[in-house]
């Protein structure tokens, strides 16, 4: 009679190999996580280092100074990135959450809906400099000079795929019963899929919002064609716009220590911004499970 092998033990060759190889798999999977956790916690580093010095009372208060001059702040580009953001999500969020629902609503009975999909997967994936383009063409050519309105629809058209994206994502996990049980008691369509079906989700759909508002709130290249700068505090958004992404940009490549000391804090600002955020989408993220 024939003895079986027990493919567990040591002596086995072929458990030796797998074995050697889920190792050797695990090993390299460590050292590349280490690798990239290594360099962003160098620049994490690196980033504290200079930009908590330039934290200060006048980074909040004052406005960027002349080239040259001493002192200064980050004022007048805090105020135009929160104006240009905030309309953007404005802008983005309603059309971004309805686009989610029609196609999760529709998207399997509809050629337009997979349409309406294929082109959100290929907007999640372009890049910003051609959406900046784009808005350039569109809008600051025609209208010959560059605008925070420009700013915000280059900026919120970077963001509506997001939020449909997320939002399609979410209202698939609602429970098919759910639904079911809706239209048992006579709601109709529209009402099942905004008043059930969304607010059943709207932890989750809330995360796709912040993170939208988290993607674009360091986008340099499309206002860099569209919002431009100013050097000036103003909240006029049909005039050329300060906001920190090109402030820190232009500061950067300055030969002015002031100008570059400024340009570290805004950078500070705009991290701790966005982490703060994915912060704050991870725990609705996990209220949504819990829940």
């Amino acid at each position: 009679m024939s003895t079986l092998v027990d493919p567990f033990k040591s002596d086995n060759a072929i458990y030796r190999r797998r074995l050697l190889s889920h190792r050797i798999g695990i090993s390299l999977s460590v050292c590349a996580m280490t690798f990239g956790i290594g360099f962003l916690l160098w620049i994490l580093s690196v980033l504290l280092i200079n930009g908590l010095g330039a934290i200060d009372i006048d980074l909040f208060t004052s406005n960027t100074p002349a080239p040259g001059s001493e002192g200064g702040g980050l004022l007048n580009p805090i105020v135009g990135s929160l104006l240009m953001v905030g309309t953007a999500t404005l802008i983005s969020t309603p059309v971004g959450i309805f686009a989610g629902v029609y196609l999760a609503e529709y998207g399997q009975e509809s050629k337009f809906a997979q349409i309406t999909r294929f082109v959100t997967d290929i907007m999640l994936s372009a890049p910003s400099i051609v959406i900046g383009l784009f808005v350039y063409a569109v809008i600051v050519a025609n209208v010959r000079h560059f605008s925070g309105w420009a700013g915000s629809i280059a900026i919120a058209l970077i963001a509506i795929p997001v939020v449909v994206r997320t939002t399609d994502n979410m209202l698939q996990l609602v429970p098919a019963s759910l639904r079911e049980a809706a239209f048992a008691l006579g709601a109709p369509r529209w009402k099942v899929a905004t008043m059930i079906r969304l607010r059943a989700v709207k932890a989750g759909v809330l995360t796709g919002v912040l993170l939208a508002v988290a993607r674009i709130s360091g986008e340099t290249a499309p206002l860099l064609f569209t919002a431009l700068s100013n050097q000036f505090f103003s909240t006029d958004m049909n005039r050329p716009m300060s906001n920190l992404p090109v402030v820190i940009f232009q500061f950067a490549m300055s030969p002015y220590e002031n100008w570059k000391s400024l340009a570290w804090g805004g950078a500070l600002l705009i991290t701790m911004s966005v982490l703060g955020l994915n912060i704050l989408s991870r725990l609705l993220i996990r209220q949504t499970k819990t829940n």
